[in-house]
């Protein structure tokens, strides 16, 4: 799933730059060295600490905007995340952090946060809570006082899809998806296009759920 993710980002014009960024234990070195044979940098770091982790990552590639995305969802495109940092830049009053999430109508799994370097060294330097240091954004969207953040809107609402990978079942969805469609790169749409036009591809999902 991490490589056809990193395949499908390739080409997206608002990102200067994609880091792995995985953990420092031994089982771990496949991924690195995954990352190193698609011709991605990467970073490894703490297990626990994924914001500190996050942070170190930022700071040695001299990040100002970190665009978060996580390998369990395999369908994020370098469309979806072009989109997003264009919003996030012309959001007027600029903001610090925001997401694509189903609250803002996208399907679960084509999800991922942005911020900036400011935000994330401010959650790194105060978070002293376990939970918000395992799951790096917490401590940000926890203090709507610290932090802007933009709400965004998908062009339909499509919220009621789940297409990200947490059991064997979501895993048996998505690659169906990938099948039917025939390709590992297109467009984020043709997901929820393909799941409306073939409804009884969630079927199957949902009696394994």
């Amino acid at each position: 799933m991490l490589a056809v993710l990193l395949d499908r980002l390739r080409g997206a014009q608002a990102v200067n730059e994609f880091v792995v960024a995985t953990t420092d234990q031994s089982q771990d070195i496949a991924i690195a060295e995954l990352a190193a044979a698609e011709g991605f940098a990467c970073y490894r770091g703490s297990e626990d600490d994924v914001l500190d982790r996050f942070y170190q990552t930022a700071r040695l590639h001299c990040a100002d905007l970190i665009v978060r995305l996580t390998a369990d969802n395999p369908l994020m495109d370098a469309e979806l995340v072009d989109w997003l940092v264009n919003q996030f830049r012309s959001a007027n009053p600029a903001v610090d952090y925001a997401a694509l999430s189903p609250e803002a109508g996208f399907p679960h799994g084509l999800g991922g946060e942005i911020f900036t370097m400011r935000a994330l060294g401010l959650a790194w330097q105060q978070s002293t809570d376990a939970a918000q240091r395992e799951h790096v954004t917490a401590f940000i969207y926890q203090h709507p006082e610290l932090f802007r953040r933009a709400k965004l809107g998908c062009e339909a609402n499509y919220s009621h899809l789940r297409v990200t990978v947490d059991t064997p079942a979501d895993f048996e969805l998505v690659r169906r998806i990938f099948t039917e469609i025939g390709r590992t790169r297109f467009p984020w749409r043709e997901v929820p296009a393909l799941l409306e036009r073939q409804p009884d591809l969630l079927a199957p999902h949902a009696a394994l759920s």
